[in-house]
């Protein structure tokens, strides 16, 4: 795993968004849906998403990828009880497209998915409907509306597509988590592990992106969150901001060990940041595909003969890392 040194505010990317000074926020709460594998920085972007006054998270839906879908599914509705949130969960898919198990990220999220954190109780129950039946009338419902983050493995989001064509079309906004497309993978040299886990899902959803945006390792490795952040935000936050702190010290292990860096890339966080303060980031437009197979298979590269994807070149990191922390610390 590398982290590559951040370009200046004035440099631009063809055709892109430039870098904000001032922190910029949507008027009025956006209508989102989380679609996550919690997983550790799944749960610090839940939180700040319950944090954040731009949004009013509607839903969230549950995929296997950083655990078993089982314990997703278990760690959301836990992360939602533990922020006196009422937002129904919808289970999704437990494999990728035509594979039949699944090998979790022990490694990287610890065997339950937060870190050394283990006994994590059964509360409530999922939605009735499974992720992509929920995601399709979530879309319907607030056509023009709604915003979909992906910030596990797309296959919800290609079954979403599969099962209703115009879901693409419904949504407002779709900001994936996922992809390094100038920049080396952090599974293998070519593939990030969300588009890695589910190859084929990943590649059909980029064929359909109306409106699409893309953060991956291009932005997410510079906005590191580093031990002394977490025990600032335990200080502040004891409740919540004491649990993401307890559950980051496995994960910011793994970053040491590993990558040799002091701190976690606030990854799923920054995507749920892209929805409401885009100007905080450079992007460029280009089509995308997901290399199926082969020595690349992961790997996400440009193709302008694809429908245009607003790709991520450059953040303001800092402003993530203090909008992370600002939001999060006014949890109690």
């Amino acid at each position: 795993m590398q982290i590559f040194e951040a370009v200046g505010a004035g440099w631009k990317f063809g055709n892109v968004t430039a870098l904000h000074p001032v922190l910029f926020a949507v008027s009025g709460a956006m209508k989102l849906i989380i679609d996550t594998d919690p997983g550790i920085d799944d749960a610090m972007a839940i939180a700040y998403a319950a944090a954040a006054p731009e949004i009013d998270l509607i839903g969230l839906t549950t995929v296997f990828g950083n655990t078993h879908i089982h314990q997703s599914s278990r760690n959301a509705r836990f992360l939602l009880d533990k922020l006196g949130l009422e937002v129904p969960v919808a289970e999704g898919a437990a494999y990728a497209v035509g594979q039949s198990c699944h090998d979790p990220s022990d490694h990287v999220h610890g065997p339950e998915g937060f870190g050394d954190v283990t006994e994590i109780p059964e509360i409530g129950a999922n939605h009735a409907q499974p992720a992509s039946e929920f995601l399709v009338d979530m879309a319907r419902k607030h056509k023009d509306e709604l915003v979909v983050c992906a910030v596990g493995p797309l296959t919800n989001i290609a079954a979403a597509i599969r099962l209703d064509p115009q879901f693409a079309f419904n949504i407002k906004r779709l900001v994936i988590m996922g992809g390094a497309v100038y920049c080396p993978g952090n599974v293998t040299q070519f593939a990030e592990a969300n588009i890695y886990h589910d190859v084929q899902a990943a590649d059909e959803v980029f064929a359909v992106p109306p409106q699409t945006v893309l953060v991956g390792l291009d932005v997410t490795l510079k906005t590191l969150y580093e031990t002394a952040d977490f025990e600032a935000l335990a200080e502040r936050s004891p409740n919540m901001g004491g649990f993401l702190r307890d559950i980051s010290r496995f994960y910011l292990k793994f970053y040491k060990e590993v990558g040799g860096l002091e701190g976690c890339g606030l990854h799923d966080s920054t995507a749920v940041i892209a929805c409401t303060h885009e100007p905080m980031f450079d992007m460029v437009e280009t089509g995308l595909r997901v290399m199926t197979e082969g020595a690349e298979i992961g790997a996400t590269r440009p193709d302008p003969s694809r429908p245009p994807v607003r790709v991520c070149r450059d953040v303001d990191g800092a402003g993530v890392v203090h909008l992370f922390t600002d939001r999060v610390a006014s949890l109690p």
